[in-house]
């Protein structure tokens, strides 16, 4: 073992020398606008609970009645029996929300787009990504055996190209839809025309938009009235729905072929009950409480407004994820730590996360943010981001 040893040890030290080890941090409170972490109070300004659902009292009683009514665990897999009325029900739910035909109930989002990728793809497919894409369209991209063509951020001059000279039986474009390190929104309806064009799926990551995007939080299709058969869509649970999961939606036969061919979902225990509750009973905040996205963006224009008052370079974003890029790795995490100690909880995110140069502060705003909260960050990232 010696040997083996010694290499993850040196990997361990590379890391160390290049500011790329990360450690986690512990904290002793919920998720909520402040934290407690080592005992200290802090702004939260690290967490994708865009519209400060993960406490909210509707949610933690939802699911109290599914523990109450179902136990803790699924016992199994969907297939076998593991799939509840809760399930069920937020399945037929989501798929209202999002005014699609069917949805389909996954552990995580890391698993909703494996198995989207791998079902769709095979060794007669190619897909396209977007390189700023997550890692789990890149990975199963991969996984799928498919050819994998990847173009530059946002270039659909460079995707277009590659459309037109493929010879795949298959062709899948996979993009993120709000991307996560960047807050920038993926053309979608542009895209959409060239998969009709070159007849390809368009496979849409919707983790950063459900809940905040479109006139009624359904996301980033309400967003650009989008519809059609070859939308293929994941949205997750753990961001501003407050809960954990994801659901895939599409055409009824998408998804009863996900169902049938999934592996991420025939071969993994279901999500517990208690989670599908609590995505169902988040679906009805989002629908019927559009104060919260109007906090949210009131918090968004007051941060931009006041980074720009103060000279602090944010760049153009909309969306909740307001990144301060600063270079290397080491300044980021300095910069983070100069943050911590004015008692902003503000993470550094370095690669491989995101591309070499340019690591950065990730800022997340949150609809249980108040005005003071972010132009009181807005003044220190002027005062500790030199």
């Amino acid at each position: 073992m010696d040997g083996l040893a010694d290499r993850l040890s040196d990997g361990l030290a590379a890391l160390e020398r290049e500011n790329l080890r990360r450690r986690r941090r512990v904290l002793d409170s919920p998720q909520g606008r402040r934290v407690r972490v080592d005992g200290r109070e802090l702004l939260n300004f690290s967490s994708n609970d865009y519209l400060g659902l993960a406490c909210d009292a509707r949610l933690v009683a939802a699911a109290h009645r599914a523990l109450d009514a179902y136990g803790v665990g699924s016992g199994a897999s969907p297939l076998v029996s593991g799939h509840s009325r809760a399930h069920e029900e937020a399945e037929q739910r989501f798929a209202a929300f999002v005014r699609l035909p069917r949805a389909l109930l996954f552990a995580s989002g890391y698993a909703a787009n494996l198995a989207i990728l791998t079902v769709l793809g095979g060794t007669d497919a190619e897909v396209f990504g977007d390189r700023l894409n997550h890692a789990c369209l890149h990975d199963g991209a991969r996984l799928s055996r498919a050819t994998y063509t990847r173009y530059a951020h946002l270039d659909l001059g460079e995707l277009e190209r590659a459309l037109a000279a493929s010879r795949a039986a298959v062709r899948i474009v996979a993009t993120d839809a709000v991307f996560s390190m960047d807050g920038d929104l993926a053309p979608l309806p542009r895209m959409l025309e060239l998969c009709e064009r070159y007849d390809a799926w368009l496979v849409v990551d919707d983790a950063h938009g459900i809940g905040v995007l479109g006139a009624g939080g359904r996301g980033s299709l309400e967003h650009f009235a989008l519809a059609s058969p070859r939308i293929v869509y994941m949205a997750t649970l753990g961001k501003a729905l407050g809960g954990y999961g994801a659901f895939v939606a599409g055409a009824a036969q998408t998804i009863e072929w996900m169902l049938q061919r999934a592996r991420t979902y025939i071969f993994s225990t279901a999500l517990p009950p208690a989670m599908a509750a609590a995505a169902s009973a988040a679906l009805q905040i989002v629908e019927h409480d559009a104060a919260l996205r109007a906090r949210l963006a009131a918090r968004i224009d007051e941060f931009r407004a006041a980074c720009g008052a103060l000279a602090v370079t944010v760049p153009p974003s909309a969306t909740a994820i307001q990144p301060v890029v600063v270079g290397e790795a080491a300044r980021a995490l300095e910069a983070s730590a100069r943050l911590l100690e004015r008692g902003f909880l503000v993470p550094a995110i370095r690669p491989p996360t995101v591309p070499r140069g340019t690591s950065r502060l990730r800022i997340s705003l949150s609809a249980a943010h108040e005005a003071d909260d972010v132009r009181g960050l807005a003044q220190a990232l002027a005062e500790s981001v030199g």
